[in-house]
């Protein structure tokens, strides 16, 4: 296995700009020192592989986020993060404890207004003038404004320049291989099994072997991802990589592919709340003048008014403790299928097609779209405390989803065979109060995941801005419009199975399969051997066709639904 993944290399760029960055802060040694002994005890009970969340000269890191997007990490960390007051072993709240660190080392030398907003009562206020100044600032522009750009160090005082971060693991780095494992598990179990039982009646039972073969496919080019991190310092998000291995053009792209994965997410939200909540009321209608509204319109309306002002929230960590419940209501999907089933006596009976050709590409893109969570997972790399695990985290998340997946497919094509539906919710006897419940363990899921989804993109907006227009009102209208955004997309293309193949041929391919290991390859180009040259085109290759075909198929599927 290691053989295939290569030895872990770690090489620093150096450059004029760091030179001088080092001249012009006589205190950096010191400082960097200083932590480097407070940092030795931790150092010592883990086994961290490189610790980059503050380079060891304190300026590689700002090389990656001075460049937009400078908001993805801290809002991925809250849309990944694993949060429950009551479940302990879960994880670390990202942004709490080692708040302190994460800005001094990923927004070093800016004003953090945009994270005091996010999560305000989990920072601790210092009395540093400086503090109080940008307090200050955020009350005069009605308490929001993003990060700024950063100031040359020779427009920085000297009693206001941030400390350096020594060689010593930086205390992000908290999370455990179970908190670890529960936040990948969390971002990959997710509104993809409703449509595993669907994919199987669109290409036949050889088409698990697909699902089987992206889980192996996965977790490689997941772990491809942590080499690429550990291989430059400064390295700590899916953007950075893109930068590292495509420059400042490959590092936009990246992002901008990332953004509209999760506005695509957000669409099949709103998909989603229709079709299960006019399963469970088909009869409600409003009737406006002579404009009638069915029960697909309205309940995609009335979910969009009730998800719009958790957008608005500055403080998200309440949506992070609910929406940790994904894993438990995955699982108890699954359970109710089977309680289904064999207890209410719906039976196992349909034996269904071997291979349906035809319907393969719509199957590749619905089997791909279970894996879309590697814009998360360099994020949970860099907050473990031992990353030499990360590889069997990536076993352990990707391997208990795939038995999920699995478990959820042939259960529910068995049950319901050729007349299975895009979600196998909508096949369930509307009779059985089990039935009722997995629609609502359905529908509450997606409400809570909502905002956190949509929120890396929102700000990501909220960066271009200019700053005079960075003012909580002009937040809230622009988050307002992209809510709205969504909800038009999705009352235009209401077919879940095919927006949901569309994304996993077009955007998972991409992010999962493609980019890792060809950003794998440009960054590390001088250090792989032949045979991982080899299984990285065959990657890519796989990528590309599947993309090709599958994206073809989903498009041509939504057109001949019109």
């Amino acid at each position: 296995m290691k053989s295939l993944l290569g030895e872990e290399h770690s090489f620093i760029i150096e450059s004029d700009d760091d030179d001088d960055d080092d001249e012009e802060d006589p205190t950096h040694g010191d400082a960097g020192a200083a932590d480097e002994d407070e940092g030795s005890s931790s150092d010592s009970s883990s086994s961290c592989a490189t610790p980059r969340a503050g380079g060891g000269d304190g300026s590689h890191p700002n090389s990656y986020t001075n460049e937009w997007p400078q908001s993805y990490r801290q809002s991925i960390d809250i849309l990944s993060s694993v949060q429950s007051p009551s479940l302990s072993f879960l994880g670390t709240p990202t942004l709490s404890r080692p708040s302190n660190s994460f800005l001094n080392s990923s927004f070093r030398a800016k004003t953090p207004e945009i994270i005091s907003n996010l999560v305000k009562p989990l920072l601790h206020p210092t009395t540093s003038d400086e503090q109080q100044q940008q307090h200050e600032d955020v009350h005069k522009s009605s308490q929001y404004l993003l990060p700024s750009k950063k100031p040359s160090p020779q427009q920085i005082p000297e009693d206001q320049k941030a400390p350096a971060i020594g060689h010593g693991p930086s205390p992000y780095q908290q999370c455990s291989y179970t908190q670890g494992a529960m936040n990948g598990i969390n971002v990959l179990c997710g509104v993809g099994i409703l449509s595993t039982p669907y994919a199987i009646e669109q290409g036949g039972w050889v088409g698990l072997v697909i699902l089987g073969v992206f889980a192996v496919l996965a977790w490689y080019t997941g772990v491809l991802l942590s080499r690429c991190l550990d291989s430059m310092e400064g390295l700590q998000t899916y953007p950075d990589i893109g930068h590292a291995a495509f420059g400042t053009y490959g590092r936009i792209a990246i992002s901008i592919i990332l953004y509209v994965e999760l506005y695509a997410c957000c669409i099949e939200f709103l998909i989603l709340e229709s079709d299960n909540l006019s399963k469970l009321f088909p009869n409600v209608h409003i009737s406006i003048g002579g404009f009638t509204l069915n029960s697909h319109v309205f309940f995609a309306i009335l979910t969009t008014l009730i998800v719009m002002p958790t957008t608005w929230l500055r403080d998200l960590t309440c949506l992070s403790y609910i929406s940790a419940g994904g894993v438990v209501a995955t699982i108890l999907l699954v359970i109710c299928l089977f309680w289904i089933g064999v207890v209410d006596e719906v039976g196992f009976e349909n034996k269904g097609s071997t291979l349906n050709l035809p319907g393969i590409p719509i199957a590749i893109g619905l089997y791909g779209y279970c894996y879309s969570g590697h814009g998360v997972f360099p994020n949970i790399y860099s907050s473990l405390k031992n990353r030499n695990q990360f590889p069997s985290i990536m076993f352990t998340c990707i391997g208990l989803s795939t038995v999920l997946y699995a478990a959820a497919a042939v259960m529910g094509y068995k049950m319901f065979g050729e007349s299975t539906e895009s979600q196998f919710t909508l096949n369930l006897p509307q009779n059985l109060v089990v039935s009722k419940i997995a629609i609502w363990a359905t529908v509450a899921n997606p409400i809570t995941k909502y905002a956190l989804t949509i929120t890396p993109l929102a700000m990501s907006f909220e960066e271009l801005l200019p700053r005079s227009q960075q003012k909580y009102s002009n937040i809230i209208l622009l988050r307002s419009a992209l809510v709205i955004s969504t909800l038009i997309v999705a009352l235009s293309v209401p077919f879940f199975a095919l927006v949901m193949a569309l994304i996993g041929s077009l955007l998972a391919m991409l992010v999962t399969y493609i980019l890792p290991c060809a950003c794998f390859l440009a960054i590390l180009k001088t250090q792989v051997a032949w045979y991982q040259v080899v299984v990285c085109s065959f990657i890519i290759v796989v990528g590309v066709t599947c993309a090709c075909v599958g994206t073809y198929s989903s498009i041509s599927g939504i057109i001949q639904n019109y």
